[in-house]
């Protein structure tokens, strides 16, 4: 543990699972005391024992984040309990992800994605925000996607409610950078944990890139330590391109 996260007061949406578990685990092991959150009682239960069970600090608090202002105050409030009084850092990780065309795409399907990947973390980031500014300052972290940016064929509205988080990003750099709290995201690209012996069906699309296939949930974790450390004081609206380079650079077989 290099305590680059010392004593730090984290609050990680969506860490029960893939990225914002190992967000949550690679916070606490930088000395970070961690809000663990998600729907699932049990699964965030596990996160907080294998925490706790590496000498971290970490509590889990149940939430459905359905995009109302509501469900985001809520959150709020009760980490900031957990956590005794204040969130140095907040990491807008929850989301959903359809898989559908456009034209298979319903009105239902749209409200749900826009509620979940678009309302929630604003809402959740506006009731934050301003308290952290207070406090002398902080760090949100939003996620985005290599999606965003790059077209592909199916899950467009997915896409698109991304594309609107890196577009919060800036304006929330913007707006409360000034005041002490530092506004970025993270655009991961294929990330899975393996299963050995498992092909994954995304691995095609890293095909041709220079990493050469898909990436693990840590990789995305030491981009965010990095964001929400003392060593980020700096950099202040950006989006952090964590995809193999599959937006930057395409590799041609001989």
């Amino acid at each position: 543990m290099s305590g680059r996260l010392h004593d730090k007061r984290a609050l990680v949406t969506g860490a029960t699972s893939n990225i914002g578990r190992a967000i949550a685990e690679r916070f606490a092991a930088e000395g970070a005391h961690v809000v663990v959150s998600g729907r699932s009682a049990e699964r965030g239960a596990e996160v907080v024992d294998a925490i706790r069970a590496r000498g971290g600090r970490a509590d889990f608090v149940q939430a459905d984040l359905d995009g109302s202002a509501e469900a985001s105050r809520a959150l709020a409030e009760e980490a900031v309990s957990v956590l005794g009084g204040g969130i140095d850092v907040l990491v807008n990780n929850a989301g959903i992800f359809p898989g559908d065309s456009t034209p298979d795409t319903d009105e239902k399907s749209f409200d749900r994605v826009y509620a979940v990947n678009v309302k929630a973390p604003f809402f959740l980031t506006a009731a934050l925000a301003p308290a952290m500014a207070g406090a002398g300052g902080g760090a949100i972290i939003n996620l985005g996607s290599w999606v965003a940016r790059l077209g592909i064929p199916v899950g467009a509205l997915y896409s698109s409610s991304k594309g609107a988080m890196e577009t919060l990003t800036r304006a929330w750099a913007a707006e409360f950078g000034p005041r002490g709290v530092r506004v970025n995201a993270i655009s991961p690209g294929v990330v899975h944990t393996p299963v050995p012996g498992v092909a994954h069906p995304a691995e095609n699309m890293m095909k041709g890139t220079p990493a050469g296939g898909i990436g693990h949930p840590e990789a995305i974790a030491y981009a965010a330590v990095y964001l929400a450390g003392d060593e980020a004081a700096f950099v202040h609206g950006i989006v952090l391109d964590v995809d193999g380079g599959r937006t930057t650079a395409a590799v041609l077989a001989a």
